[in-house]
């Protein structure tokens, strides 16, 4: 059976999408920037493929039936799938194909590496959003990677006045507002490291 690499194009186009989404979602800061660039919020996390079977046709033997193993339990089945994972893990993706005039189980035919680990992340978490003035927020950032970068530093800008670094923080804002925190990451390595990528999240302090 000829198998094109349209299958494995599949798995290339997914992970050049996950550099092009998480590029554009790193917007360039300076550490410690608190007047010019403007930060978005995190983008949600790119947990879905686009695979395709179609071009792995052996004409003589065909129609075929297509069996997706996506490597979390679940068969899919058609020529091509969709679909969404649930959690940020490395997968392999089996595919069968089945001779439906004979019934033959061509089992194995295709393995796809799918690397859901292997992506730049910008983001962090709180504890909560919404404190009293003088009252702490701890923030974190477990899952925070640049993946081609070395020495990554973490900056958390509370829009406050008050700059610090670390992976982890805590912050007492003094007076009421809604701050825009923005978290931003440099490394060495690339141009891509040496600019801040960075992200905000709104905490609203009341009185």
């Amino acid at each position: 059976m000829r198998f094109s690499l349209a299958v494995i194009s599949a798995k290339t186009s997914l992970l050049a999408a996950l550099l092009v989404l998480v590029g554009f979602a790193a917007q360039a800061q300076q550490a410690g920037d608190t007047t010019s660039i403007s930060c978005g919020p995190p983008l949600p996390r790119m947990l879905c493929v686009d695979l395709d079977g179609r071009p792995s046709i052996d004409e003589p033997a065909g129609p075929f039936t297509y069996q997706w193993h996506m490597g979390d339990g679940t068969t899919l089945t058609g020529p091509t799938v969709s679909y969404c994972y649930k959690e940020r893990k490395n997968y392999v993706v089996e595919l069968d194909v089945i001779v439906d005039k004979t019934g033959e189980i061509r089992r194995g035919q295709k393995y796809i590496p799918v690397n859901l680990v292997q992506q730049d992340i910008v983001d962090f978490t709180t504890t909560t959003t919404r404190v009293r003035v003088g009252q702490p927020v701890s923030f974190d950032s477990p899952e925070a990677q640049l993946i081609t970068c070395r020495n990554v530093q973490y900056v958390w800008d509370f829009r406050d006045g008050t700059i610090t670094q670390g992976r982890t923080a805590q912050h007492s804002f003094r007076r009421p507002g809604t701050y825009s925190v923005r978290f931003s990451m440099r490394g060495y390595g690339s141009q891509d490291c040496v600019a801040s990528h960075c992200v905000s999240r709104e905490i609203v302090v009341e009185p």
